[in-house]
């Protein structure tokens, strides 16, 4: 299994809609394991912020971050201290910063494309703990291994599949979801070609079948086609 890996955003992109509240209790826990594993280690991370486009989630159930510079787009998951220009002086500091970040980032994602009428669905367990991550005053928030041992009992308590199990199912459904298909003809020949709504680097490859039909997959959405020898390709 190919080790790619795609954003949060693309996730909900080609859901079209929000994450559920089990879908979020694992990627808050596997998203707490791998900070309280660095902090444990008194590893000092690039990292500065946690949003849907620096949160990076693999088919083989992993999560990874990416640097995410403060912009206006970064803004909304930014710690306020940050924003203020504070400093951390410790390691302490820095992971609450973190925290911040994640709980936003998560919010968010309960939240995409949802009507502005319709409120949040989210137990007031999961609601409680995400909005003690999103407090305005860093002392005030959660830490990381209370996060830790929340996420933890609710697996255990609700019989909860492990993280990597469900991460990996929203990387699958990313690859399957939102595929088009569109027919045409080149040459008297039959053709095929797949496209998928967000850049993934493994279908970035074309195989052209000698003399029969020819199979192309592109990351693309929503599909547009150019005109090839003097033909132009139909799709729907």
């Amino acid at each position: 299994m190919s080790s790619t890996f795609v954003t949060l955003a693309e996730v909900l992109e080609c859901r079209g809609g929000p994450l559920l509240e089990d879908e979020v209790w694992s990627l808050l826990l596997g998203t707490a394991e791998s900070l309280v594993d660095v902090s444990y280690k008194g590893t000092v991370i690039l990292l500065i912020i946690i949003s849907p486009t620096s949160l990076l989630l693999s088919a083989t159930g992993t999560l990874a971050f990416k640097n995410c510079t403060l912009s206006d787009e970064a803004c909304t998951f930014t710690a306020p201290e940050m924003l203020q220009g504070l400093s951390h002086s410790n390691l302490s500091d820095f992971y609450q910063m973190l925290v911040y970040s994640l709980g936003m980032t998560l919010y968010w994602s309960v939240d995409y494309h949802l009507p502005q009428n319709q409120p949040v669905q989210l137990s007031d367990h999961l609601n409680s703990l995400l909005l003690s991550m999103c407090e305005d005053l860093a002392h005030r928030r959660v830490n990381l291994n209370s996060i830790l041992e929340s996420c933890e009992s609710q697996h255990k308590a609700s019989l909860l599949p492990p993280p990597n199990r469900v991460i990996g199912q929203l990387v699958e459904d990313v690859f399957h979801k939102a595929v088009s298909v569109c027919w045409g003809w080149r040459g008297g020949s039959v053709w095929v070609c797949l496209s998928v709504c967000v850049m993934l680097q493994f279908y970035q490859w074309n195989a052209f079948l000698s003399g029969g039909p020819w199979l192309c997959a592109r990351a693309l959405c929503p599909a547009e086609w150019e005109e090839s020898d003097g033909q132009r390709e139909a799709s729907w």
